[in-house]
């Protein structure tokens, strides 16, 4: 791998490792957590420290990929490399952000059919791509299927450290946005059945009286189920009960 000469290799100079890795740090750290994310409330309390996130290295040249994995590791990161698609499907992923870096050219499968197959297995891991080989119908394709990045051999150290920083970064926003679903999933859970067909109703944009006329029920007794499903999933406004809704994908009861 040839190096930015205004960029001495970490494993090569203490003293470059050292200036790196104040500025780079950011990586392995925890970021306070937004407010709201695409719309749907977050609460998070009570947060520890946030595991170190792995990057994973899928090389079929094992010197390049240790010489990357030096890098990733002089910033704080864990690394794990592999040298084809079909070792990584091998481990099991640990709960943390990560971010795969991955060459385009692989025995086997190739890394372009690998990020389709990790995209059929609902696998969401973000992806920078590295080649020596690239071209623009390549790249194109890459990007449109999701990846961060593609870097064309050589590159510069500081653009893969920045690509697999922002791949991170996607990672830990899409782990905030599961959280938050799944925690609203739980709770929906807990609701009864005819509190779930109020909700569905009430998210559709009915009033009381217009679900009364659906459900046959009275309105009283629609209003009350409205404000214990409310209640249960801690929706403070009708506004963020339609957007749990829309987190969750309900859709209101067929008429009758």
């Amino acid at each position: 791998m040839k190096t930015d000469p205004t960029l001495a290799a970490p494993w090569r100079s203490a003293s470059a490792a050292r200036l790196a890795a104040p500025s780079l740090r950011f990586l392995a750290e925890p970021r306070p957590p937004q407010a709201a994310t695409y719309g749907l409330a977050i609460k998070l309390e009570n947060i520890g420290a946030e595991p170190t996130p792995v990057v994973y290295v899928i090389d079929d040249d094992a010197k390049f990929r240790e010489a990357l994995a030096r890098i990733f590791r002089s910033v704080g990161l864990h690394v794990k490399v592999f040298g084809s698609a079909a070792e990584f499907l091998q481990i099991k992923l640990p709960d943390v952000p990560s971010c795969l870096v991955l060459d385009v050219r692989l025995p086997g499968l190739s890394g372009l059919d690998f990020q389709s197959e990790l995209v059929r297995a609902n696998i969401h891991i973000p992806i920078v791509f590295m080649t020596g080989h690239g071209d623009i119908p390549m790249t194109v394709r890459a990007m449109k299927a999701g990846a961060v990045e593609f870097l064309p051999k050589p590159f510069r150290e500081q653009d893969m450290l920045d690509a697999v920083r922002a791949g991170i970064d996607r990672d830990r926003a899409r782990r905030k946005i599961a959280g938050a679903v799944a925690g609203v999933r739980c709770r929906f859970e807990s609701l009864t059945p005819r509190e779930r067909e109020i909700m569905t109703y009430v998210t559709a944009g009915l009033m009381n009286k217009q679900i009364a006329g659906e459900t046959g029920l009275g309105e009283a007794t629609v209003k009350a189920h409205r404000g214990s499903a409310m209640q249960k999933l801690r929706a403070s406004s009708l506004a963020e009960l339609v957007r749990m809704a829309d987190a969750l994908g309900l859709r209101p009861p067929a008429k009758r």
